[in-house]
C-alpha cells in the first residue's frame, strides 16, 4: 500500500465522524478487546513516568494507566475522539494530542511507554511507523505494539470507484517474522514477542465461560488451547531500548 494510493489522515477522521469509538462493546468482541488490554497492561516493565497512547480509541490507557501514577498522552488524528477521550478521563494526569503518528511533536526520547494497540495494522508504512515510535522512547523504556495474527485479508468493491477496498482498513498482515524484521536498525536492549487468543474459542463462544476467568488462569486456558489449536488471534511485540 502507497501513501499515494491511501489519504489515511482524511480516512481517519471521516472514520470518528461515523463510528463511536467510545460506544459500550458486548459478547465476544468485549471479551477480545478485554484481554488485549490485560495483555498489554501484563506486559508492561515500566513503573512509572510519561505514556504515549498512539490512536488512543476509546482512552482505555489513560483510564488504567492515570490509576496508576502515570502521565498520559491519548494520541489520535481525530479531534472528536480526544474531545471524549479527554472527557472520559479528566484530570492533570491526562492530556490529548492530535498528531500524524509519522510526524510526532516530540523531541527523541521523551517517553517512557508507548503503546500502539491494533493500529499498526493500519499505516501505509509499517516501518516508517516502527522507526518514528522508537525514536520517542527513552533509554530504558518500552515500546508496546499489538496486532491481528496473520491475518487473511478481505476486500470488497467500492461503489464509488469501483476498486478493491480492504475490510476494516486493514491493509497489512503480520506474524513475529515480519513484525520483528520491522524493528531492524532501532538498537534495542530487548526484543520480545508472544501470540494470544484463540480463533477455535472464538469460534465455540467460549467467552461465555471464559469472561469470568481472572486474567492468569484465562492466559493459561488460552495457552493450553493454542497448544491444541495453533491459531492465535494476536500478537504482541515488546520492544526495550
Amino acid at each position: 500500500m502507497n501513501k499515494a494510493d491511501f489519504n489515511y489522515i482524511d480516512h481517519y477522521k471521516r472514520d470518528a465522524e461515523e463510528f463511536d469509538y467510545f460506544e459500550h462493546r458486548s459478547g465476544a468482541t468485549a471479551h477480545d478487546e478485554r484481554r488485549v488490554r490485560e495483555y498489554i497492561i501484563s506486559g508492561v516493565d515500566v513503573k512509572q513516568g510519561r505514556v504515549l497512547d498512539v490512536g488512543a480509541g476509546s482512552a482505555w490507557v489513560a483510564e488504567k494507566f492515570t490509576q496508576k501514577g502515570f502521565e498520559v498522552v491519548s494520541m489520535d488524528i481525530s479531534l472528536k475522539n480526544l474531545v471524549k477521550a479527554k472527557e472520559k478521563v479528566p484530570g492533570s494526569l491526562h492530556s490529548c494530542v492530535s498528531s500524524d503518528s509519522f510526524k510526532l511533536p516530540y523531541k527523541d526520547a521523551s517517553f517512557d511507554l508507548v503503546i500502539a494497540s491494533e493500529v499498526i495494522e493500519h499505516v501505509y508504512d509499517p516501518k516508517g511507523f516502527v522507526k518514528e515510535l522508537t525514536r520517542i522512547v527513552k533509554p530504558g523504556g518500552q515500546l508496546l505494539i499489538t496486532t491481528p495474527y496473520k491475518e487473511k485479508l478481505q476486500y470488497s468493491l467500492c461503489i464509488h470507484c469501483n476498486k478493491p477496498t480492504p475490510l476494516h482498513a486493514h491493509i497489512h498482515s503480520f506474524d513475529e517474522k515480519v513484525l520483528l524484521s520491522l524493528f531492524k536498525d532501532t538498537h534495542a536492549s530487548s526484543l520480545e514477542w508472544a501470540t494470544f487468543g484463540n480463533k477455535l474459542l472464538i469460534f465455540l463462544r467460549t467467552y461465555v465461560i471464559l469472561q469470568f476467568f481472572p486474567f492468569p488462569l484465562w492466559k493459561l486456558k488460552d495457552s493450553a488451547a493454542n497448544l491444541l489449536f495453533k491459531k492465535p488471534v494476536h500478537i504482541l511485540i515488546k520492544y526495550t531500548r
